[in-house]
């Protein structure tokens, strides 16, 4: 029983971080397009170049 009193905090705390790196890849932008790349691949025209 005593072993919750250490899994819980760790848990929280590790929770914790992911959610700070989620936010952090929310804030940069990093999901601005998801449904580009999937498009993208079923068109016949190739891109070599992306876009800056």
């Amino acid at each position: 029983m005593t072993i919750l009193a250490y899994l819980i905090p760790i848990s929280l705390f590790l929770g914790g971080v992911g959610l700070v790196f989620f936010v952090y890849t929310v804030k940069s932008n990093q999901y601005d397009d998801p449904e580009g790349d999937a498009r993208r691949i079923l068109s016949d025209e190739y891109d070599d170049h992306p876009k800056p």
